[in-house]
């Protein structure tokens, strides 16, 4: 296997043919990479169940190994994700804006691939299979760091795409995984600039932290998600009960579920019981202020990190506001910026709420859970980005590729 120096001057080499990759070229390799899934999921699934047991045996909790769990159905849906890229608009090559200056120079800017990403990210494999497609789709080449707990899954899904891209006549290092899951390579990813041009985390908080704060290569920061909902007092009671279920207790070990619920003083002694008992159904673990303690007994006693926490498990946080103003400013103070839902019927409720909330995605009456780049018509996401520049929210195919203005005159000087 090559070293990680070795890795990036391959990307490199690969990220020129892939600059001038034609579109014909790229949904062929495309294909042929969602075929090679599918051909080679025995093998997929084999090294996925030895992770399984190394993770069981280091004492994974069982919402994180459902993260890292793939079955027929997850390989069926990776393979079916990246199809979904393969249709969508090519990107490299649009004119995004253009015009022509007084002195006849005719200015285009023009959509072009950032190169070569660097990726660092935990557990779940699917995000090798959709952070590749993606790449792939917007000309670029991606180097791949997963964690140790999916090294096995990683290593099988990456040797499957590889034979699909060759197959369809492009170089196998467009998609490099690095077999090494030491701290040290994480270390030495975030010091190859020169060498990759973007570098994504996508993981827990601390991964996250140590990739903003350490990286000399510039970054796409992914964010943590303490999800917030909001009951208003206006709410449906059963939509509002459907919809924390859902958001909680679908899949809790993923970014965009809820981790936290506020419900209006005026509508807790009745709403707050029958949410409550929906989510024992998935025996979540609620934690409560004071006042959701006094109504539901058995919530234990919220702590200052509690508000703070992304528990990736069946635990939810519960309190009770005064009103809109106040859940607005719990909000502002907890949130991490990801995805934020009110569950109300007044319209100026709803706007205000859209309005007010800074988060990357902002639902009224509706799950997180969407905060998805499949479910939200992207085909696929490479992660949820939490900051402002160049990207917000989840990062499909246009937000991997960058612009550069190209001129056309017939001899113009200045």
């Amino acid at each position: 296997m090559k070293n990680l120096e070795q890795q990036g001057e391959a990307a490199r080499r690969a990220a020129r043919v892939m600059m001038t990759a034609s579109t014909g070229q790229k949904n062929e390799a495309l294909a042929g990479m969602a075929q090679a899934l599918l051909d080679g999921c025995a093998d997929i699934l084999a090294a996925n169940r030895e992770d399984l047991e190394a993770a069981r045996q280091g004492g994974m909790s069982e919402a994180m190994l459902d993260r890292l769990a793939l079955s027929e159905k997850r390989v069926q849906d990776m393979a079916e994700g990246i199809r979904q890229v393969q249709a969508l608009p090519d990107p490299v090559g649009e004119i995004v804006e253009g015009s022509v200056r007084p002195n006849g120079l005719q200015v285009q800017k023009v959509r072009v691939p950032l190169g070569v990403i660097g990726m660092i990210y935990e557990a779940r494999p699917n995000v090798t299979s959709d952070a590749a497609a993606l790449c792939l789709k917007a000309g670029n080449v991606v180097i791949l760091r997963g964690g140790k707990e999916a090294i096995r899954s990683n290593t099988a899904i990456v040797s499957a795409l590889s034979r699909g891209l060759e197959k369809a006549g492009l170089p196998a290092e467009c998609v490099q995984l690095v077999g090494d899951t030491s701290r040290e390579s994480a270390t030495a990813m975030m010091r190859m600039s020169g060498v990759l041009d973007v570098l994504i985390p996508r993981g827990g908080a601390g991964l996250i932290k140590s990739v903003v704060e350490n990286s000399r290569v510039p970054v796409i920061e992914t964010g943590v998600g303490n999800c917030h909902i909001f009951v208003d007092e206006t709410a449906d009671l059963k939509q509002a009960t459907d919809i924390v279920f859902n958001a909680k207790t679908s899949r809790p070990s993923v970014c965009n579920a809820a981790e936290t619920l506020l419900v209006h003083e005026a509508i807790a002694q009745q709403a707050l019981p029958q949410i409550a008992a929906r989510l024992a159904e998935k025996n979540v673990e609620l934690r409560g202020c004071p006042r959701s303690c006094e109504i539901l007994s058995q919530a234990v006693p919220a702590v200052e990190s509690d508000w703070q926490d992304e528990f990736l498990d069946y635990i939810l946080a519960v309190r009770v506001v005064r009103d809109l103003d106040e859940a607005l400013a719990h909000i502002a103070r907890y949130s991490t910026g990801h995805s934020e839902a009110i569950v109300t019927r007044d319209y100026e409720n709803a706007m205000r709420f859209t309005r007010e909330v800074d988060s990357a995605a902002v639902y009224v009456n509706a799950s997180t859970r969407f905060t998805d780049g499949g479910e939200l018509g992207l085909g696929a996401e490479i992660g949820i980005s939490t900051q402002k520049l160049h990207a917000r929210g989840p990062m499909g195919v246009l937000t991997l590729t960058s612009t550069k203005h190209v001129i056309l005159g017939n001899g113009q000087i200045r």
